[in-house]
């Protein structure tokens, strides 16, 4: 496929249509066809949108550094253990979410949608003094399987009460098993060894949260 190639809408067909998946058949050329797992609708689909749309559209999700730095305190970094049903148990994971209707009329979409799954997922809120800064706006999950993509942002929360943790906003098919705060130190062994600290395997966003609050990145925004 040429720089300018693009697939066209008409040579584009769901073949599996779900409330929550579809299976959209590519067709890149004559007898040619390559599959993507989506959760857009036809007409939103990224491989038919033109340069411009395509630099200019929304994630579909986020997925959020949540740091609490309380003045005098080490930094630590918050994630949870969520159930991943492809992987069938309880997976170290940040908070994350789609990004719903109503986030998307706000003026800062991104920003809305992370300060939403924060509250729901951790009980804790963003408040006065905090900082939310979008790290990467659109990042591709596995491009080779599906057109899905996140934010990906940090939120420096600086006087979170730990009494106030919660994982009772679940929502849908959501279920947590705990919280994990790692010092640097401990994000940092972490990605070492590829693990949690029950010996499991993590998500390319949790590696990312390591990594970001590893590098001190977050310290410069």
């Amino acid at each position: 496929m040429t720089e300018n190639q693009q697939i066209r809408k008409e040579d584009v067909k769901i073949v599996f249509d779900s409330p929550y998946i579809k299976v959209a058949d590519l067709q890149y050329a004559p007898g040619r066809h390559y599959f993507d797992a989506t959760r857009r609708v036809q007409e939103e689909l990224v491989a038919v949108k033109s340069d411009e749309e395509f630099r200019k559209m929304q994630p579909d999700a986020v997925s959020c550094i949540v740091i609490l730095h309380s003045p005098g305190q080490e930094a630590k970094l918050l994630l949870s253990y969520e159930f991943r049903y492809p992987t069938g148990r309880y997976l170290l994971s940040v908070p994350a979410g789609l990004i719903d209707p109503d986030d998307r009329d706000e003026e800062e979409p991104i920003l809305s949608a992370t300060v939403r799954e924060i509250r729901e997922e951790t009980g804790l809120q963003v408040e006065e003094g905090d900082s939310v800064t979008v790290v990467n706006p659109l990042l591709f999950s596995t491009p080779g399987m599906t057109d899905e993509s996140n934010a990906l942002v940090c939120a420096v929360l600086r006087n979170a009460k730990l009494t106030s943790l919660s994982q009772e906003g679940a929502v849908g098919s959501e279920q947590f098993d705990g919280f994990a705060l790692l010092t640097k130190d401990a994000a940092r062994e972490a990605l070492r060894k590829g693990r949690d600290e029950r010996g499991n395997y993590y998500s390319v966003y949790t590696w990312a949260a390591l990594a970001y609050f590893v590098s001190d990145a977050w310290k410069e925004e």
